[in-house]
């Protein structure tokens, strides 16, 4: 029978806990920004499902459409990646994309948006937009485009949602959150009642994160920087996913009842004893269930066929 210390060695959360934590332990203040996106796309390099990926430029962005096969052309995710808009990209979240692709029988279009600090607010949601005008320009109707990302993903996901509903634009048929970053401000009292169950994310990072998105005279609730603080109103349906032990859960949970007030078709997801974009590994069994669920959702709102079943 094995030890206290034994379970914990094979637990799958903790096992991705020191995963991040090995990565954070290499960085100095001498690591360079190139430094940390290179070590954070090797870190989870890789693809675990049978997809085929095809470099683009959409629209002068470059991305990667990710698509299982048999996926129907007239149908699209259009995927934005996490890393606090500093590092991340589509090498470092395509297992997760092709997850997502594979279990809701889409392809996705991801992109590689400029990230800061060399390319500041709004650069990232501009690619964003252009991004999405592609796909419209390519055929596809905005009904038949749903958006996802995770983290400053998730923040994307909801801003291009605001800023194409205030230019008049047609928005898509849906949204996925992952632990979305909707809050630059930091209010929420997740961080300080998550603070020592939240293994990486601590608030004096998320607003370091912040300032480097948006500059030092950058304005933290500015709506399409925080859409928390944005009017919701009018927004395709939302799922929202995040866990429980998150320091930034209380930006989706305020997110949520936010939105819900403004009239939002909006289903929250807290779920327990997960951390940060757990999603992203695939070896927790709560990250398969999750993508099961966001597949079911996307599947409904974009009217994809039933035959295929959620791996």
């Amino acid at each position: 029978m094995g030890t206290a210390g034994d379970d914990i060695a094979i637990d799958p959360v903790e096992r991705a806990i020191e995963r991040l934590r090995a990565i954070y332990r290499s960085w100095t203040r001498e690591t360079t920004v190139a430094q940390m996106r290179t070590d954070w796309d090797a870190a989870f390099a890789g693809c675990s499902v049978p997809v085929t990926c095809q470099p683009v430029s959409a629209g002068g962005v470059d991305g990667e459409w990710i698509a299982p096969a048999n996926a129907p052309r007239d149908k699209a995710i259009l995927y934005f990646h996490g890393g606090g808009f500093r590092i991340g990209s589509i090498a470092s979240h395509r297992d997760l994309i092709a997850r997502i692709a594979d279990a809701t029988g889409c392809r996705v279009l991801a992109i590689d948006y400029r990230l800061a600090p060399e390319h500041r607010f709004p650069a990232a949601l501009d690619d964003a937009l252009t991004a999405y005008q592609y796909l419209c320009d390519q055929g596809l109707h905005p009904e038949d485009i749903a958006f996802a990302g995770d983290s400053a993903g998730g923040n994307l996901v909801l801003a291009a949602m605001l800023a194409a509903r205030d230019r008049g634009l047609p928005l898509p048929a849906a949204g996925v959150l992952m632990s979305p970053w909707t809050d630059l401000a930091a209010t929420g009292a997740s961080y300080e009642s998550r603070a020592e169950a939240d293994p990486i994310h601590q608030r004096a990072m998320i607003l370091a994160l912040a300032k480097n998105y948006l500059g030092k005279d950058g304005d933290v609730s500015d709506p399409l920087a925080s859409p928390l603080y944005a009017d919701l109103a009018g927004l395709p349906p939302l799922l929202v996913q995040v866990g429980d032990r998150e320091t930034v859960r209380d930006d989706s949970v305020d997110l949520a009842a936010r939105a819900k007030a403004a009239g939002v078709d909006v289903e929250l997801q807290v779920w327990d004893g997960m951390i940060h974009v757990f999603q992203l590994f695939p070896e927790i069994a709560q990250a398969r269930e999750a993508i099961a669920s966001i597949a079911a959702f996307l599947r409904n709102h974009l009217h994809i066929g039933h035959e295929r079943a959620p791996q």
